[in-house]
């Protein structure tokens, strides 16, 4: 069956703006919209979105909900330059619990404090960098990779999830 106006056998494919497609494996002439299989209205749904959220992405600054962690407490007054601990990598790999329960880190920004003592005893960050489970303390330009003159706090994010904010 044709649609109303059109010579017999005569249809428009979804990607031509019309509504009218001949299914496959049908002969011309026999059609189904294309809001009843779904493909114009999941296309333009599609398009839309897209549009939000590129505009979304252009007109907002961007953060990520774990940034990483600048530590320059004493650091650069040691002659080193700031600790830059990649929080979202380390999270995105373990459960918040077993740096903040386990390993005995407080769940609020700034308020641990951390010296290489203990890390080289195995405390802290030493419980996985120890040279078995990750580098080791003596790879110091790895943890300590920050510019000079890097303010303590996160960076790349307004907090994180945490009680509390730096």
């Amino acid at each position: 069956m044709s649609p109303p106006g059109r010579p017999k056998g005569e249809y428009r494919s979804a990607q031509h703006e019309g509504t009218l497609v001949s299914p496959p494996g049908r002969p011309k002439g026999e059609y189904r919209s294309a809001q009843h299989e779904g493909t114009r209205l999941k296309a333009t749904a599609l398009a839309r979105h897209g549009l939000l959220l590129l505009f979304l992405a252009t007109a907002m600054p961007v953060q990520s909900e774990y940034g990483d962690v600048v530590l320059n407490l004493r650091s650069e007054a040691s002659g080193m330059r700031p600790v830059v601990f990649p929080h979202w990598f380390h999270r995105i790999r373990y459960r918040c619990k077993v740096c903040h329960s386990e390993l005995g880190f407080k769940m609020r920004a700034g308020a641990n404090d951390v010296q290489m003592s203990d890390i080289i005893d195995g405390r802290f960050c030493g419980m996985c960098h120890n040279g078995q489970v990750a580098w080791g303390p003596d790879r110091c330009d790895l943890c300590h990779s920050g510019k000079p003159g890097l303010k303590s706090g996160i960076q790349g994010a307004s907090e994180t999830r945490g009680p509390g904010k730096w």
